[in-house]
């Protein structure tokens, strides 16, 4: 019988990363700190007010007044299905904007709830076009949702929203907004572009772990999970239940143990985003993004979005043809400790995902993987310019 040793007296200690792919994000300190204090009950009267403060918080991140918010016990991915599964009923109908990976995850959930779920599929690496909406909108009569990825992770494009909004109002359907990788990143405005819903993630531009989800829902988005006429699939992620636990109903409903270690770290993962400001947060992920393309452009490399539609959270670039794309992520990730990601669905084998957001979003690391490229593209047969990249960078930063 194989015995099981006594685990170490000392903490096995990850390898340092600096995490420029498409998530999770380097964090601060701060937060970790915050995750480090003494564990208290998730009922405890001083643990509520921390929960009200989170909903405060999440409001200003949101830029809502009205929208009723809270924080899922979960990935991104809880607050897509949350959304799906408590806002539409088996048969409903929902129009899904689809121009990249994550678009289609949420056609995958809206079948799953069996909802008439209508797929607009656009090209890959560019904008939805409205037009497609408005033209499908009429086609059909009493469409309940209408669904929209704001920062397409798979694609680095940045949708335009709000002329999708009003269509969809125009059309009496609510709008839900994946906001993953925006959300901390760059503007969301969630009652200036009329959104019912609106779901996040921890680990990217709010500079956290992952594992919890901050949503908002509109007064309709939340009469439509508590009048339903038949309960949701899901008990868990039922946002009705979960929106009377985060103190949205007439009194506080037990649901779930709540991640409190997580909450803590959202907490001041917020009160960093504030603290920098929204506009100066935003601006530093532009400045940084500007100064990742101009190098990778100096080396030779192409972008896959068109400048007008970049998403500054993630700069996607073609992999020279004849590059083993993943050999190049082995030799910065082992020889620099640098994660940068791969391509999904369409793109997989032929893009490189690079991530500059949160607390990763910094001119020394901009520099650092350019430089790191510089290195290791002629290793594998792609000739560059030695300083190219880093100049023409170091150029854009001094011009920002």
């Amino acid at each position: 019988m194989t015995q099981i040793g006594l685990p170490p007296s000392e903490i096995p200690m990850l390898p340092a990363r600096t995490l420029l792919g498409p998530g999770p994000s380097n964090v601060d300190p701060r937060v970790l700190r915050a995750m480090t204090q003494g564990m208290i009950g998730y009922l405890d009267p001083d643990f509520t007010k921390i929960m009200d403060e989170v909903t405060d918080l999440i409001r200003r991140v949101y830029k809502t007044a009205e929208g009723r918010t809270m924080a899922l016990s979960g990935t991104g991915m809880s607050g897509m299905e949350a959304g799906l599964a408590s806002l539409l009923e088996p048969g409903d109908t929902v129009i899904i904007c689809v121009h990249g990976y994550f678009c289609e995850r949420l056609v995958e959930i809206g079948n799953r709830v069996r909802a008439n779920v209508v797929p607009l599929r656009s090209d890959w690496g560019g904008v939805f076009p409205e037009e497609m909406l408005e033209q499908e909108l009429k086609k059909h009569k009493n469409v309940k949702l209408v669904c929209a990825v704001h920062a397409e992770t798979s694609t680095g494009v940045l949708q335009p929203l709000e002329g999708l909004s009003r269509l969809a109002k125009d059309h009496d359907a609510m709008f839900m907004v994946d906001a993953v990788t925006s959300l901390g990143g760059v503007d969301v405005a969630f009652d200036d572009w009329g959104m019912d819903y609106a779901y996040s993630a921890t680990q990217k531009c709010l500079g956290c772990p992952p594992g919890l989800s901050p949503v908002s829902l509109s007064e309709r988005a939340l009469h439509t999970a508590r009048n339903r006429t038949e309960k949701p699939f899901t008990w868990y992620l039922d946002l009705a239940m979960l929106a009377d636990y985060w103190g949205w109903g007439e009194q506080r409903v037990y649901h779930h143990t709540a991640p409190v270690s997580m909450i803590l770290a959202l907490r001041e993962g917020l009160r960093l985003v504030l603290e920098e400001g929204l506009d100066n947060r935003f601006k530093r992920h532009a400045v940084n993004a500007a100064a990742l393309r101009a190098g990778v452009e100096a080396l030779g490399l192409d972008l896959v979005v068109p400048a007008e539609h970049r998403l500054n959270q993630i700069t996607v670039v073609w992999a020279p043809k004849g590059i083993d794309e993943a050999d190049v992520r082995t030799r910065l990730l082992r020889g620099h400790g640098i994660e940068i990601g791969a391509g999904l669905g369409d793109f997989a084998g032929k893009v490189w995902r690079i991530g500059l957001m949160g607390e990763s979003s910094k001119q020394e690391n901009v520099i650092a993987l350019l430089s790191a490229l510089e290195r290791i593209l002629p290793e594998v047969g792609f000739e560059v310019a030695r300083g190219a990249g880093v100049k023409a960078a170091e150029d854009a930063l001094t011009a920002a």
